[in-house]
């Protein structure tokens, strides 16, 4: 998915430069609004113990929320685009040799900000994009469950991420303002818990790496 979607939005970033009709005007803002998904392709480092592999890894599970974006266009194809969400929050599950079983919970935010180019002539009610950005994770309101602190489980702390992100997708115009709207993007997340086990210190590292889908409606102002 990482390496399908970057290519995907670098062959676009190729063809733009070939030149096509206005999209949109220099100055028009949009503000979007709708569901956005969080989809780890979560792969974990071995969770380790006082520096000694535990032989367990983690995963993280989906989460949606109410995805926002605001794009302000600096020409007729390029525009900068601002994603922001209300908190993700995410089970964060250990795999044992016995099965998985939940660990802990953790609230995210993952504001990103990203190029976009839009690709037909401003008077199509079809208009799709594609962008390249970077993006900040911040992670809190970390903490184990109840059944891992009375086993001694304490302090987990997630590192913010930053990263890179490429996605595809498309306004389709309902009228000169309102609009709906599609998009996929894949987002670098990488992180490092730390964590106490009693007397002992913990750590793993996971690689997020999240595909997002957003479905959202959209006004031209």
């Amino acid at each position: 998915m990482k390496k399908s979607i970057l290519t995907l939005a670098l062959t676009a970033g190729l063809a733009a430069v070939s030149g096509v009709a206005a999209a949109y005007d220099a100055g028009d803002l949009i503000l979007r609004a709708g569901y956005t998904n969080v989809a780890p392709n979560d792969d974990s480092g071995a969770v380790l113990v006082d520096g000694a592999d535990s032989g367990l890894t983690v995963g993280v599970d989906d989460n949606a929320q109410l995805g926002l974006n605001i794009v302000y266009f600096y020409d007729n194809n390029w525009a900068i685009e601002v994603l922001a969400a209300t908190p993700f929050s995410h089970d964060i599950i250990v795999h044992t040799p016995d099965g998985n079983a939940k660990l802990a919970e953790t609230k995210h935010l993952p504001p990103t900000v990203s190029a976009l180019y839009f690709f037909n002539d401003k008077d199509a009610a079809f208009q799709p994009y594609a962008g390249v950005g970077v993006n900040y994770t911040v992670f809190f309101d970390e903490d184990f469950t109840s059944t891992f602190k009375d086993a001694g489980f304490s302090d987990l702390d997630l590192d913010s991420s930053f990263g890179l992100a490429a996605q595809v997708g498309f306004d389709y115009k309902l009228n000169d303002n309102w609009m709906v709207n599609a998009s996929v993007r894949y987002i670098d997340i990488d992180t490092t818990a730390n964590f106490s086990a009693g007397a002992a210190k913990g750590k793993v590292d996971v690689d997020i790496n999240p595909t997002v889908v957003s479905l959202m409606v959209g006004y031209k102002f």
